[in-house]
Parts: structure tokens; C-alpha cells; sequence
């Protein structure tokens, strides 16, 4: 059972990084969504005279972008981490898989 990559329990370290990395990409996630509706939204409402159809419209658009833009964010900062966090592992497990020096990775935070 100990051999499996990730199958042993986690030191509080391991579960302080995991909280942290939770937050960043909640929080970066949240920066992209609201700057894509800043672009998306409230640039041409701001620079414009829209009318209302339009500004609805511009809503809808900038939302769907918006949620799909902070999902991908979201999804793309955890599987880096658990990625990376794999092939931590997997070194200090006796080299088994993968390392980050495998794939360039080497000095990444």
C-alpha cells in the first residue's frame, strides 16, 4: 500500500500548500472573470450609448465568457499543482515516474 504515489498520509506542510494553492487559483481564477468583464461589459456600456437589448446582450456574452474563462483558470492552476505535486512525490519515493527535470521543469514554484 506505501508504494502507491500518493496513497500515504499527508504532512501538515503537504496540507498547508494544498489549502494555499486552493486559494490562489480561487483568486486568480476571480481576477480573470472580472477582467474579462470589465473588456467584455463595462468598456463598450462605459464608452458607448448602448441600447438596452445590446447591453443585455453584452451581459449574456461577457458572463458566458466570464464563467468559462474562471473554470479553465481554476482547473488549469490545480492540475499544474497536482501535477507537479505527483512528480515531487514520485522523487521522493525512490525516482519512481516522472520527475520535474524530466520535463524542464526543474526551479518552477
Amino acid at each position: 500500500m506505501d508504494e502507491a504515489v500518493g496513497q500515504g498520509r499527508r504532512s501538515q506542510a503537504e496540507r498547508d500548500a494544498v489549502t494555499v494553492e486552493i486559494g490562489y487559483a480561487l483568486a486568480s481564477a476571480t481576477a480573470v472573470a472580472l477582467a474579462i468583464i470589465g473588456v467584455v461589459v463595462a468598456g463598450p456600456a462605459i464608452a458607448f450609448s448602448l441600447s438596452e437589448s445590446t447591453e443585455r446582450a453584452l451581459l449574456g456574452v461577457g458572463g458566458s465568457l466570464a464563467a468559462t474563462a474562471f473554470v479553465a483558470r481554476l482547473v488549469t492552476v490545480l492540475w499544474r499543482f497536482t501535477t507537479r505535486e505527483r512528480e515531487r512525490r514520485a522523487a521522493l519515493d525512490g525516482g519512481a515516474g516522472a520527475t520535474a527535470d524530466d520535463e524542464g521543469g526543474a526551479g518552477r514554484s
